[in-house]
């Protein structure tokens, strides 16, 4: 897609390979789910710090977008992980920036209702952006071919009105920064970048969308420069608001705004810019998210394609846990009918409770307890465990690999009151390891 042309930044499909190396990683090494989530924030942040030579904004983009939490054991994989990645592609390539940025700062005061407007007039963009891609998604063809095809020959037609819109788009991007694009151009280039990216990422072309957003943002702070610039000439350098709109554009798109602000911090390695570039990004964010009610372009993405990520303070917090680490061990699996002898001998052990099993599949639990107190109040020679009186739990099993969030999910999709969980120790045999109940969930969120 990129070497055609196709209207996209290279980091999208460095993201996903980087997650999908470090899925296949966790996959590989039998980790949990939530080791694996972080391990994909990793090669996220990888992605991000190599794409841009950007790092902060790397591990800042993976917490903010892909783990969507901040935790220490979360913070601190995903830093080692995009300092190496940065690293590496810096002795690979060197340490030159994507684009040049010149270095620039707010030269009075009297800019600032300038941003602020820069910022509402950036959020609104934002907002025609995400909605002119759930527009087209919603309306496009389910076919891959005819969906490849569209998208390339929307790109290709908007090509020929504005050639700067193919490809990456770095040239242009410098261009703008350097204010050698007059307002005329800059109208042209960003309304036609702006159809053909939402194009792109409605067909389903596999590029990315950080490098558009900031081109698309660049060419609206030159035209939002260059419109005032009519009014007073008293402003900053067109480079300034350039700057300016490359933050708030990406900010509101992705809906991440820290990560966009050290993503502009780092590539213009310039501290004079962060007060006005913190009022620009969180002006465009409060008008695209609470002005229009558009969400991330990842979730609106999401969204599209059926799935859901819930956020809910509940979900985040059994996120970080496994069921290994949370399951009893203490249990031990014994044959529906048991003869006297054989009941007495497990009344012996130290366990918690019984695995019944009928014809080879799990049916029940049973607490020890239970047991001991029905053969100190009984001489029945055999003994029925499914009829005993007791505290009997329904089971359903789950994998090892699985987080808390999905036992739970799973306890209340099937109605059970415990889970098994199991290993697969060979192809279509999983061996039991552990019982997680309920409470042992409860438990867990209490102390979170």
């Amino acid at each position: 897609a990129l070497i055609t042309g196709q209207t996209g930044g290279r980091e999208g499909p460095a993201i996903h390979l980087g997650a999908a190396a470090s899925s296949l990683l966790g996959q590989a090494l039998k980790l949990p789910n939530n080791s694996i989530r972080v391990l994909v924030g990793c090669g996220a942040a990888a992605a991000i710090g190599c794409s841009f030579n950007t790092p902060i904004a790397g591990v800042i983009f993976s917490m903010e977008v892909i783990i969507m939490e901040y935790t220490i054991a979360g913070f601190i994989p995903v830093i080692l992980s995009a300092v190496t990645g940065t690293f590496i592609i810096q002795l690979v390539f060197g340490n030159d920036p994507a684009f040049f940025v010149p270095g620039v700062t707010m030269q009075s005061y009297y800019d600032l209702p300038v941003v602020v407007l820069e910022g509402v007039s950036i959020g609104i963009l934002a907002a025609v952006l995400v909605h002119l891609i759930q527009l087209i998604a919603r309306h496009r063809p389910s076919h891959l071919v005819t969906r490849i095809l569209i998208a390339a020959t929307v790109t290709a037609s908007l090509g020929l009105i504005a050639p700067a819109i193919l490809g990456i788009g770095y040239d242009t991007l410098e261009l703008a920064l350097q204010g050698k694009i007059v307002i005329s151009m800059l109208l042209l280039i960003a309304t036609c970048k702006l159809i053909a990216t939402a194009a792109n990422l409605a067909m389903g072309m596999p590029i990315g969308l950080i490098g558009p957003t900031l081109l698309i943002g660049a060419l609206a702070g030159g035209l939002f420069w260059q419109g005032t610039q009519l009014l007073t000439d008293n402003l900053s350098d067109s480079a300034f608001y350039v700057i300016l709109g490359m933050g708030a554009m990406m900010g509101a798109v992705l809906q991440a705004p820290l990560a966009a602000l050290m993503a502009v911090i780092e590539l213009t390695h310039n501290p004079g810019i962060i007060l006005p570039t913190m009022l620009v990004i969180v002006i465009a964010n409060i008008t695209a998210s609470h002005g229009f009610k558009i969400k991330s372009i990842f979730e609106t993405q999401m969204d599209l394609l059926g799935l859901q990520y819930k956020q809910n303070p509940l979900s985040m917090a059994l996120n970080r846990a496994s069921v290994g680490s949370q399951m009893s061990r203490n249990f031990i699996r014994v044959a529906g009918l048991l003869s006297r002898q054989e009941a007495q001998s497990y009344a012996l052990q130290e366990t918690a409770w019984l695995l019944v099993e009928k014809d080879q599949e799990t049916s029940f639990i049973l607490r020890l307890e239970d047991l001991k107190t029905y053969l100190s109040s009984t001489q029945d020679e055999t003994i029925d465990l499914a009829k005993i009186p007791g505290l009997r739990k329904d089971v359903t099993t789950i994998f090892l690999q699985a987080t808390l969030s999905e036992a739970f999910d799973k306890l209340q999709s099937s109605g059970v009151q415990a889970l098994v969980v199991v290993r697969v120790t060979a192809p279509l045999i999983e061996t039991p390891v552990g019982i997680l109940t309920r409470e042992d969930i409860e438990s867990f969120y209490s102390r979170a």
